[in-house]
């Protein structure tokens, strides 16, 4: 494992990479989504499920997915593929908290027109990193860890 001063010396990733890792995660998150929805069906006599509280279920899911990754390893499974890492400003994996944090503001730059995405390609950061005291690291020029 990787100690947090060798993390922070890292290069911020490029919103190319951070992109690519999103629609990466995208896919599996749709299929995550489409599997959890099947499993409610029966219960819903195979009709069309609405509503605040399904939706609450599939913001949770997507959230637990992100949350659990970059709490637990740093990186989703899109993120992993391109190389590329959430560490908070101490080096580590964010806490629960922080990946909330991160979650949340995430979808709110999305929603301004992605502005907040754009915005890493004048500064090293983008808005949600900003507000959660994350950061995205280009973790390529790292030997690989052994499990």
């Amino acid at each position: 494992m990787h100690s947090p001063k060798t993390l922070l010396q890292c290069p911020p990733a490029g919103l190319f990479k951070q992109l690519l890792a999103i629609f990466y995660d995208s896919l599996l998150i749709i299929a995550i989504l489409l599997a959890a929805t099947a499993v409610l069906l029966p219960f819903n006599n195979g009709n069309a499920i609405q509503g605040p509280i399904y939706k609450f279920y599939l913001l949770s899911l997507i959230f637990f997915y992100y949350g659990w990754f970059w709490h637990r390893a740093g990186q989703t499974l899109g993120m992993k593929t391109w190389k590329i890492r959430v560490i908070n400003e101490y080096g580590r994996n964010p806490s629960w908290g922080e990946a909330l944090l991160r979650w949340l503001f995430a979808i709110l730059s999305a929603s301004l027109l992605g502005l907040g995405y754009f915005w890493r390609l004048f500064r090293p950061y983008t808005w949600h990193d900003r507000l959660s005291h994350t950061r995205v690291i280009d973790v390529s020029s790292l030997p690989v860890e052994q499990e």
